[in-house]
């Protein structure tokens, strides 16, 4: 996990160039500036964000540790259930469509692919959609506009999460100069010490600052950008509908319309046009079958 190994990358060079400096770990150990600094920090993080988004947050986190984003096969698996459902729209009528689009988990189409069915919310968009072009009502641009307006407020949404995050990441450096002027007023009121007594004091106050600012740009700064990474890829998956289903109520044949959701994956995961075909050769026997 990239991630995890970030994390240890820093933490490594960093405390290993202090010790080989010739600097004492234990110095750094001052809990109680790094209660305040991240104490504030949640404080201000619950104050700012209601329930649902913290619990959000906590999901997202998760995702970004794991990199929980979409596989190869997961996009393959998409593109193979967008073939059967069109393929089965050209040839069957309203009725036995709307029995696979209005329960989705009783249908074989969508039973056949559990990677898709298991997410509940690409699952709806389809179905939605199917249903929208099976009434037969609605024009291509129409449904395009709707799905873009859709696309775009599950875009937020998802996003919100590391909005959040960003905002945290963006008040640790001022949070830690405040446990830093703690520190210094508490070392003010021990004037009277002696030197070393006073230098220790001063050294724990500095840890502070070094705290907000590393905890920012080392740990939820980067966190803040794997959240986003994760959800844009996650929602990509709606853009892949979009295409082919946008493309197939332009006139084009399953096999095509589902090229055009193939070309809308980032080249680093796109599947190749022989593993599409193969998908779909599978997905006809499925059916078949």
């Amino acid at each position: 996990m990239t991630f995890i190994l970030g994390i240890v990358v820093v933490c490594v060079c960093l405390l290993g160039s202090f010790v080989m400096m010739g600097g004492h770990l234990d110095v750094l150990w001052q809990p109680y500036e790094y209660v305040i600094i991240l104490g504030s920090a949640i404080g201000t993080f619950f104050v700012a964000n209601p329930m649902k988004i913290v619990k959000d947050v906590g999901k997202g986190i998760v995702e970004a540790i794991k990199e929980a984003t979409p596989k190869r096969t997961d996009y393959l698996d998409i593109l193979a259930l967008l073939f059967v459902l069109l393929r089965e729209m050209r040839t069957k009528t309203k009725s036995e469509m709307e029995v696979h689009v209005d329960k989705p988990e009783e249908s074989d189409i969508f039973k056949a692919y559990p990677s898709v069915i298991k997410n509940p919310d690409i699952t709806t968009f389809i179905c939605d959609y199917c249903r929208l072009i099976l009434v037969g009502t609605a024009r291509p641009h129409e449904i395009e506009a709707l799905m873009d307006e859709e696309i775009q407020t599950i875009m937020r949404d998802k996003l919100k999460a590391y909005m959040a995050v960003t905002a945290v990441a963006d008040a640790l450096p001022a949070l830690g100069i405040v446990a830093a002027v703690l520190g210094v007023i508490k070392a003010m009121g021990a004037l009277d010490q002696p030197p070393e007594v006073l230098g220790h004091l001063i050294g724990a106050a500095l840890v502070g600052t070094f705290a907000g600012i590393l905890f920012s740009y080392g740990l939820f700064g980067p966190l803040a950008s794997k959240i986003k990474t994760v959800r844009e890829k996650k929602t990509r998956i709606y853009v892949i509908v979009k295409q082919s289903l946008i493309a197939y109520m332009n006139g084009s044949m399953p096999q095509t319309a589902v090229e055009h959701g193939r070309k809308a994956v980032s080249a680093y995961e796109r599947p190749t046009v022989g593993e599409l075909e193969q998908a779909t050769i599978e997905a006809s026997s499925k059916k078949a079958a």
